[in-house]
């Protein structure tokens, strides 16, 4: 189930997102402009598209995800390869990943 979150969700939420990837680790893309975040996909790929086709735009979308167990965000996905601008599937700009990383833990209350 791939959901947009714009607001901080509750613990039952997180919990139903972390279903797709066996109930530990959730999935996330994050528009750092809008900061907004889409979740709960097996894949970045259809949380990405999905936040496109609400009109977020291309270089303002980052993957990553949080791991339940560890309590550790990661910032890896492939879709964060840019040709020119970030050439790794792990976010390199501190920046971005410092927003991402208060983007995602402001809206899991984690």
């Amino acid at each position: 189930m791939v959901v947009v979150i714009n607001s901080p969700v509750d613990g039952q939420a997180i919990d139903k997102l972390a279903e797709e990837i066996g109930g530990f680790y959730i999935k996330v893309v994050i528009d750092i402009k809008k900061e907004v975040m889409s979740a709960g996909a097996k894949m970045h790929v259809d949380e990405e598209q999905l936040l496109l086709d609400q009109g977020s735009l291309q270089g303002d979308l980052w993957g990553g995800g949080y791991d339940l167990e560890t309590k550790r965000v990661t910032f890896d996905s492939i879709i964060n390869n840019r040709s020119g601008s970030n050439m790794s599937s792990d976010i390199l700009d501190p920046d971005i990943r410092k927003k991402f990383e208060v983007i995602l833990r402001r809206l899991l209350r984690v």
